[in-house]
């Protein structure tokens, strides 16, 4: 079973995970045969909203406990987890994603990227494991892989699109039940409720997204899987041809051990010859001239 990881930022679209989108992804998840592992950042929200009035509220939550909402408490602390416990990761969207995960809400291209959810990213990326994007998310994949300049779509605002390129990534435009895929990087992302103007019309580029993911970390598992049989072929070899040569050795050593055989053959034929000598021969009669 294909484990995925599902970074969430916090429990509502204002100041932390869609919930919508957080659910339709664990839904397709579920639906795939794949085993959703949901994690976040152990620290307070940048800022709590009333989600009734949309106001500022004077409190302090934290995202790993608000997060736990949506994963029925099944939750990890995304410093724990490392990417050889995963097969891939996808990032829901909400402003959490750009207030929690990052400040680029607020910061734009110079914002920073909270340092375990780089840190997990990065390791994705070097392991060449799939990762998803959802919504406002690859806000925070353009900033964590500006280098490698990726392509994305957030949909059709071009004020974020522009942002996006000013971090060095290639933006797309797509439609809400579309997905645009990196091959180069394996990212993939769609733009959900960038556009979307109902919950279904979400989960068709959801739906779309999971399935892209899933058939690259299965390809992925599978080149592994094949990888080490083939290692274990060689190493199976490397085996029967150690016993091949111990084989060998020991047709070499047959002459020396035939030699030995020979001597002792000898040795019993001189021993027998010696004990004829020793015994005394039949007495002749003296016979006189």
């Amino acid at each position: 079973m294909l484990r995925v990881g599902v970074v969430l930022s916090g429990c509502g679209v204002f100041d932390g995970s869609e919930i919508h989108e957080s659910v339709l992804t664990l839904l397709a998840l579920d639906r795939a045969g794949a085993q959703a592992v949901c994690m976040a950042p152990n620290k307070n929200q940048s800022e709590v909203i009333n989600h009734l009035t949309a106001q500022v509220s004077h409190e302090t939550r934290n995202v790993l406990v608000e997060s736990a909402r949506i994963a029925r408490g099944q939750i990890r602390d995304i410093r724990e987890v490392r990417a050889s416990d995963l097969d891939a990761v996808i990032l829901p969207g909400g402003y959490g994603a750009v207030k929690n995960l990052s400040n680029f809400v607020w910061n734009g291209d110079r914002c920073w990227i909270d340092g375990e959810v780089y840190r997990l990213l990065r390791e994705m990326f070097d392991a060449k494991k799939p990762i998803g994007a959802v919504c406002i998310a690859p806000a925070v994949i353009a900033k964590t892989f500006a280098a490698e300049k990726p392509r994305l779509t957030i949909g059709m605002d071009e004020g974020t699109a522009q942002t996006l390129a000013r971090m060095g990534a290639r933006h797309e435009k797509a439609q809400v039940d579309e997905i645009v895929i990196d091959e180069s990087l394996l990212l993939v992302s769609t733009p959900a409720y960038m556009l979307a103007g109902r919950i279904s019309e979400a989960a068709d580029g959801i739906d779309r997204l999971v399935q892209a993911i899933l058939r690259r970390a299965g390809r992925r598992q599978a080149d592994s899987s094949t990888a080490s049989l083939a290692g274990a072929g060689r190493i199976a070899q490397r085996s029967d041809s150690a016993v091949s040569r111990m084989v060998a050795r020991s047709r070499r050593a047959q002459p020396a051990d035939s030699a030995v055989a020979a001597i002792a053959r000898s040795d019993r034929q001189t021993g027998r010859t010696r004990g004829r000598a020793s015994r005394p021969g039949p007495r002749r009669r003296a016979v006189r001239a």
